[in-house]
């Protein structure tokens, strides 16, 4: 199997930019909502709703087109095992991205328990990385 964590590592730094923008335009709305209410304590919890925000991100874009913005830029789609991605593999495999920390483990632990181009949580998860172009060469080898 090829090894794509290059693209995959590049795919991965289109999607902290998009949710970067996308959680500073909410963020400065809630603030100004906060700021209008008084309630500056509810900023507290900005954490917990970035991280909501990350996993609903990944796991309604691999669930629902087996890709991200940053993965349909580089080409990659995510395939599961047995069947379709889903929801539920996505929401799965994207646990350890909504911190930096569970991220590199999820890594670390795939390169000493699985696969070279496998994080562990694909593997929990049934799924892996594919390119694009080889998942269509083999669309049209299952047809012929």
């Amino acid at each position: 199997m090829e090894n794509y964590w290059g693209r995959r590592f590049a795919a991965l730094l289109v999607d902290i930019i998009i949710l970067t923008l996308f959680m500073y335009v909410v963020s400065a709305i809630v603030f100004l909502l906060f700021a209008q209410l008084g309630i500056f304590s509810a900023l507290n919890y900005w954490i917990i709703i970035a991280a909501i925000i990350i996993l609903v991100y990944f796991t309604f874009m691999e669930g629902i087109s087996d890709s991200t913005l940053g993965k349909k830029l580089f080409k990659l789609k995510v395939k599961a095992v047995n069947g379709n991605v889903g929801y539920k593999k996505a929401f799965i495999r994207s646990l350890s991205k909504i911190y930096y920390f569970p991220l590199i483990l999820d890594i670390i632990l795939g390169f000493i328990f699985g696969d070279s181009n496998d994080r562990i949580l694909d593997k929990i998860s049934g799924t892996y990385v594919i390119s694009e172009n080889i998942s269509k060469q083999k669309g049209l080898k299952n047809s012929n």
